[in-house]
């Protein structure tokens, strides 16, 4: 059955396209798995990121062949991360979603809503540890008591990784954006060049 002609948008035809487009979502289904999601929720965003048009959870579904309960779920999900919000289309009651296509805001989205929260519960468990050791310590015996100031030390150490990772990870989620992302645009051949490579070639 031949699909309607804004499906064809979202899913093209021409081989090249397809193998890219392929390429490109499962990428990214790897990617969000190696954050601590799950694979389909990667693939959302790299279907959203990829299409030129706003898409509705029915597109999502017909594009990644996944079913309207993984679609939603997932959808929720990356509208409480940032990755991806929803659009008024006009004539249509149905909702559609773009993703952000702003890189890095996504990227501090996704390390602001899980890498840092891990890091702060990781910070908490190493706390409460040394806190319970230095409070038993009267009650162990010489040979355990040496054992726990050991453990303390050595606790300590990870505690003072952990506030660097913080550290590091709040200035990144808090600084502005570094630079702009080079945008492709066609040259006279129609070949598709970054503004980056036009400006060196023309040094």
């Amino acid at each position: 059955m031949t699909q309607p002609d804004h499906l064809n948008t979202f899913t093209p035809h021409d081989p090249q396209l397809r193998a890219v487009n392929d390429s490109m979502l499962d990428g990214l289904g790897k990617l969000a798995d190696y954050f601590g999601y799950n694979k389909v929720l990667g693939k959302m965003y790299g279907a959203l990121l990829l299409s030129p048009l706003p898409m509705s959870l029915d597109d999502l579904m017909a594009h990644l062949d996944i079913s309207k309960a993984s679609v939603s779920m997932n959808m929720r999900m990356l509208e409480n991360i940032g990755l991806a919000q929803e659009v008024w289309v006009r004539g249509d009651r149905r909702k559609y979603y773009e993703a952000e296509s702003d890189l890095w805001r996504a990227l501090t989205n996704v390390l602001g809503s899980r890498e840092l929260r891990d890091v702060n519960q990781a910070l908490g468990v190493l706390e409460t540890n040394i806190e319970r050791l230095r409070k038993g310590a009267d009650a162990m015996s010489d040979n355990e008591r040496e054992l726990a100031h050991f453990y303390v030390g050595r606790i300590d150490q990870m505690k003072d990784f952990f506030r660097l990772a913080e550290l590091i990870l709040t200035s990144i989620i808090e600084r502005d954006r570094p630079f702009e992302m080079p945008k492709a645009k066609p040259n006279e051949a129609g070949e598709l060049r970054d503004e980056e490579s036009d400006e060196t070639d023309g040094a």
